[in-house]
């Protein structure tokens, strides 16, 4: 069974890669490469979670946070050649915007994944605390302060070069999102076709449900889901859904190749801007400036941002942040509907009725209603609720403490036609400033 862990994305070229890494491909080896593993078979055991905040100073949350103050925060903690330790084991990363995102190790429950990743924010709290400094778990940052382009990887300023070519939206997306993703088995042989499917046929609700970025610039957008406007609006080639073929190993092949090429990795300081327009197929064909390795194409692949990314596992990512231990809500719920087969048949039911006709997510209409208007919508709502009473017949089976999290949301939200932009909406209309919600209740 393959680690729920994602690679390492920004590791850079050096000796340490193995020979096969560095063979150079065809087309047709780079096909069979792409079939074999972006979906690992086997029983659904595991779970993960990434959860990704902006960080703000509590002084002066309108201010960009100097990258060295949250260095220094973190350098209380225990250090290790991946980065800080954490007590559970959960990895962290900084966004090209300053976000900070832990992931969880893949864990047997969602319960267990839970517990260490709860754990493991707590420290990150409590060290960024001691420098004043605080997270804001929301799709988009609330606030009216000046995003920068923090990170320095050469990857980052290609991605940047490349997504400036479309207009702002892959600038705001770098500098200006943040996200929930959960992780789960692709499942069996015989399974995973369904479970594929679901995870697509479930992503409006998520969406829906959990929107939680009505504003950007301090000002109400019209969406509750700005954070999924903004994808919608980026390079179609890495981030729609890949089309609903028969066979999604030969779907995401396709889409793989197909993507163009956002950065080319060069060594000697040189810059990773790839040629405007170039496809994989394109490079596998000749024509890029050199021949293709193995690690080239797995490298392209951490570069492609569906709603649902195969990786061995499926990786959920339409998502908003969520304030608090929000997060706690969708690893339980995803799971439940994935792991828990007549859990599945019931959500798969309610999602059938929706209907799913039109454009790929997240540009269909179904997608575009989800982040415009959250649990508003009457027929988002209806399968809502259902998929979170399966999820809850299903949590009732294995897991006391998550299930009452997840009822304690469908209340809230859903069953009142709201979602957690909502509550910020609601703040704005009684004249306070955009809240910093980490420590909201979820």
């Amino acid at each position: 069974m393959t680690s729920l862990r994602p690679p390492q994305a920004d590791r850079p070229v050096g000796s340490t890669q193995s020979v096969t890494a560095l063979m150079e491909l065809t087309e047709a080896s780079a096909e069979r490469h792409l079939g074999a593993i972006c979906f690992k078979i086997g029983p659904p055991a595991l779970v993960g979670v990434e959860a990704e905040w902006f960080v703000h100073d509590d002084r002066c949350p309108t201010a960009p946070v100097d990258p060295a103050r949250v260095a220094s925060a973190l350098a209380v903690l225990p250090e290790s050649a991946d980065g800080p330790v954490f007590p559970a084991g959960s990895r962290l990363t900084y966004e090209p915007g300053g976000q900070v995102e832990l992931s969880s190790p893949p864990a047997p429950d969602p319960a267990a994944c839970a517990a260490g990743l709860s754990a493991d924010q707590a420290v990150l709290r409590a060290a960024l605390a001691a420098e004043g400094l605080r997270l804001t778990g929301t799709g988009t940052d609330p606030l009216d302060r000046e995003r920068q382009m923090q990170a320095t990887h050469p990857r980052y300023r290609a991605m940047e070069r490349y997504f400036d070519r479309g207009g702002p939206w892959g600038r705001i997306m770098m500098t200006g999102t943040a996200s929930v993703q959960v992780c789960v088995d692709a499942g069996t042989e015989r399974t995973y076709l369904d479970r594929w499917r679901l995870a697509h046929l479930l992503g409006p609700v998520l969406v829906g449900a959990f929107a939680n970025s009505p504003l950007l610039e301090g000002r109400p957008t019209g969406w509750k889901s700005t954070r999924q406007l903004v994808w919608s609006r980026m390079d179609p080639s890495r981030t729609l859904a890949p089309p609903p073929l028969a066979d999604p190993r030969e779907a995401w092949t396709r889409y793989v190749l197909d993507a163009t090429v956002l950065c080319v990795r060069r060594t000697d300081g040189l810059p990773w801007d790839a040629p405007a327009g170039l496809t994989f197929r394109d490079w596998l064909r000749g024509g890029g400036e050199r021949g293709v390795a193995l690690a080239d194409l797995d490298y392209h692949r951490t570069t492609l941002f569906p709603p649902v990314r195969p990786r061995g596992h499926l990786e959920l990512r339409m998502i908003d942040a969520q304030p608090g231990e929000g997060w706690r809500v969708p690893l339980a719920l995803v799971s439940a509907l994935m792991d828990d087969p007549p859990a599945a048949e019931e959500a798969l039911e309610a999602l059938e009725r929706l209907g799913h006709a039109g454009s790929r997510a997240p540009r269909s209409g179904l997608w575009r209603r989800a982040a415009a208007l959250g649990m508003a919508d009457p027929e988002l709502r209806t399968a809502a609720l259902a998929c979170f009473a399966a999820a809850d017949r299903a949590l009732s089976r294995r897991d006391g403490e998550l299930r009452s999290a997840v009822v304690e949301f469908a209340e809230r939200y859903p069953a009142r036609g709201r979602c957690p932009a909502d509550d910020q909406l609601a703040a704005l209309r009684f004249g306070a400033a955009p809240a910093l919600q980490e420590d909201s209740s979820c």
